[in-house]
């Protein structure tokens, strides 16, 4: 499946995800650069929100506006989308995720959630159905199950066990994967002891998800304006040579050590 928007234009590999940080004029610059995806988790983000919506005015088919919600419950659930729809003054939202799926989910629920997101579909309320999960397991009966549209899981140089699984998965069913958690919520970017050669700056830890077929997307939720003008460049050099990967991973394998941090452990 390939994903657009409105307009049919392909969907930026860089995305531009939400934080308490982003400022209004952000969305402009990004968009700007080649930025056509744009990710919220909820309504608290007001400077992206603010930009957004001043951006949605003129270019609304230029745009793949994504969100979701960790609701398990179905009034909960439309009354956030109806939010979303008022606040951004759209009629559709191209993406919509349940977020979080986790193993202490009742499988049941989210299978009842998922329908009710495909009822929206059907309405032309959504145009892609998602799910946003760490869990390998859960990812794979998703994708097995063909229960969504686009995935939304965590990848990146230090957590590189789905390329035995999930991505594979994903690409052979064709569901276009959106790679999160990419710089490990920035301890890939602090350095590591045992690690003597260059550190990672984010964009080359976009760079390194993107080597992988399967992904299509990378998340960026850059904490200033340099920052996110350093992101962007990812959209004129978005790969890594053979050479680069192989050092990355080694600098991934250190950061993981035994992968029993609380970062990994708690999403086994």
């Amino acid at each position: 499946m390939k994903l657009t928007t409105l307009s049919h234009s392909p969907v930026s590999i860089l995305g531009l995800g939400s934080n308490q940080s982003i400022d209004i004029n952000y969305i402009q610059t990004a968009f700007t650069a080649g930025v056509n995806y744009f990710f919220f988790y909820n309504l608290s983000c007001e400077g992206l929100l603010s930009g957004l919506k001043t951006l949605l005015k003129g270019q609304r088919e230029k745009i793949l506006v994504a969100t979701g919600s960790e609701y398990r419950e179905r009034k909960a659930l439309n009354k956030y989308l109806e939010l979303v729809r008022q606040r951004l003054n759209i009629e559709v939202i191209d993406l919509f995720f349940l977020e979080y799926v986790s193993p202490a989910d009742d499988f049941a629920t989210v299978e009842i959630m998922l329908e009710e997101l495909y009822h929206w579909q059907e309405q032309e309320l959504i145009r892609y159905v998602g799910v946003t999960v760490h869990n390998r397991s859960l990812a794979m009966k998703l994708i097995e199950d063909r229960k969504v549209d686009v995935l939304m899981h965590r990848y990146n140089m230090a957590h590189r066990k789905a390329e035995q699984d999930v991505l594979p998965a994903a690409k052979n069913a064709d569901i276009p994967l959106i790679a999160f958690t990419c710089t490990r919520w920035g301890s890939l970017l602090r350095g590591h002891p045992n690690w003597q050669g260059k550190i990672p700056t984010a964009a080359d830890c976009y760079r390194y998800a993107l080597t992988n077929d399967a992904v299509r997307i990378v998340l960026t939720a850059p904490q200033n304006l340099a920052q996110l003008n350093e992101n962007l460049q990812v959209l004129k050099n978005p790969k890594l040579d053979q050479a680069e990967k192989s050092r990355w991973e080694s600098y991934g394998d250190l950061v993981y050590g035994d992968g029993q941090d609380s970062f990994d452990t708690q999403w086994l």
